[in-house]
């Protein structure tokens, strides 16, 4: 909140020291002085108008999403940033029309001006904010409560290590999580819990932050240990260096001090995530108002086709682990799995209804997730979601799908569009590889090409 009130506070009057300059500078147009111009309606209204879309841009950045541990060149190339895509929009917006004739250098300079002015003041009100934050941090005024995960001789070292620094780097370590087959240190000092009841630790201590700290062992043991921890949905960091199949999506946390890789999030900046959140969600409504009479025609065909409800709900496994309700078109026969256990489509199930056929072969089963995106649940682009039960199984063929866990799984996605509808376990594998390479290449301009790749899908009931 602070940052927020700052940069309102700052953008205000950044605008109104502006607005002060074109006065003096010649560009008023007729006004009899400088508090008529303040006052006039065009001016309140920007006044008003101008900081709040100031605000809206400030967010897009991702500036707001992690406000500690801030790095201090992050901070000005992001303040840089969005200071110039607000004086271009308002330059278009407000400024093109009243250039001051035959005055180019003026123009100019009225321009410059808006920018040095935004810029200066409103980094200036965060580097005091970052600066008081750090400060605090460093000198342990500030601490966050961690659980390191692990036990052995490398968690040790880690802890001490760690406490043994001038500057605090913010994590209190509260004690230790054991990982499976894991030599434990003796007389280590702080509690070691077990890894079964780790939420319910974090729950009563307040648990803000997971260090995984690991002693050389399969990888396989680890990963199933991190993915125990992506449903607490909390912050996950891990030590670098021994463990090749997390070094292939490397993104520190931290320069000073220990190294850590960060877990828990994707490799696009906060920025993107807020602008690919923000896509989706214009995206969703557009398309559930613009695709109305194509679900009204599916239904009917649903309907007269098979008994039972034209949508069908099932329990998905999405962000961090946390379960939802997908919505699709149904498909199937109703009562498809009576047994109830879960069961894959094949080629010819006779499960499919005839509607439904053409319905999978196009994607079309999928049309109702916009509702999904919409709610949060889902994006547009990302892994495909899948049951807990083949979730499971596919953890226990390939652990590391628990990295998947930590993006909103899509509509559509490289998997998808790639290798289509998998038939069993081994298929379903073979899928995952395409969903870890999007997300070691997750981007907009990714995003955009396998949009269009499944809107050939769409059109030709072929994938690529």
């Amino acid at each position: 909140m602070k940052y927020v009130i700052g940069d309102f506070l700052a953008s205000n009057v950044a605008w109104f020291g502006y607005n002060c300059l074109r006065y003096f500078l010649g560009a008023a147009k007729g006004a009899s002085s400088l508090g008529a111009f303040l006052g006039s309606h065009m001016i309140v209204l920007g006044q008003i108008t101008f900081p709040l879309m100031m605000m809206m841009v400030y967010y897009l950045t991702g500036y707001y999403n992690n406000v500690f541990r801030k790095s201090r060149l992050q901070e000005i190339f992001v303040t840089l940033s969005s200071t110039i895509v607000n004086v271009t929009i308002i330059f278009f917006v407000a400024l093109i029309n009243d250039m001051i004739s035959n005055e180019r250098g003026i123009n100019y300079e009225l321009i410059a001006l808006l920018f040095v002015l935004l810029f200066v003041i409103v980094y200036a009100v965060r580097a005091v904010i970052t600066g008081i934050t750090s400060s605090k941090i460093k000198n342990r005024k500030w601490q966050f409560k961690t659980l390191v995960v692990g036990c052995g001789a490398s968690a040790f070292t880690f802890v001490q290590k760690m406490e043994r620094m001038r500057a605090s780097l913010g994590y209190d370590v509260i004690g230790y999580v054991e990982i499976p087959h894991e030599n434990r240190v003796k007389d280590i000092g702080k509690p070691v819990y077990n890894l079964d009841e780790i939420e319910e630790v974090c729950a009563r201590e307040g648990i803000q932050e997971l260090i995984v700290v690991p002693t050389k062992q399969d990888s396989a043991v680890v990963l199933n240990a991190i993915n125990k921890l992506f449903p607490l949905d909390l912050p996950i960091k891990i030590t670098p260096d021994k463990y090749n199949i997390l070094l292939s999506r490397v993104r520190l946390s931290d320069m000073y001090g220990e190294p850590l890789v960060d877990l828990s999030g994707s490799n696009m900046t906060e920025g993107w995530k807020n602008l690919k959140r923000a896509i989706d969600i214009v995206v969703s409504i557009i398309m559930l108002i613009v695709l109305i009479p194509v679900y009204i025609i599916i239904a009917i065909c649903i309907r007269t086709d098979s008994k039972g409800c034209v949508l069908f709900k099932q329990d998905r496994l999405g962000l961090h682990n946390k379960p939802f309700k997908i919505v699709k078109f149904r498909s199937m026969y109703d009562n498809a799995e009576k047994e109830g256990t879960p069961q894959l489509s094949t080629e010819d199930d006779p499960r499919i209804t005839r509607v439904g056929k053409v319905l999978r072969k196009y994607r079309l089963d999928e049309l109702p997730q916009f509702w999904n995106v919409l709610k949060g649940d889902m994006s547009i682009v990302g892994p495909r979601p899948e049951r807990e039960y083949y979730a499971n199984l596919i953890l226990e063929r390939e652990p590391s799908y628990a990295l998947v866990r930590q993006i909103r799984p899509g509509i559509t996605s490289m998997g998808m569009v790639k290798f289509g509808y998998a038939k069993n376990v081994d298929e379903m594998v073979e899928r995952l590889r395409y969903d870890l390479m999007y997300l070691e290449n997750m981007s907009l301009l990714n995003d955009l090409k396998i949009l269009v790749y499944t809107v050939k899908i769409v059109f030709t009931g072929r994938g690529v």
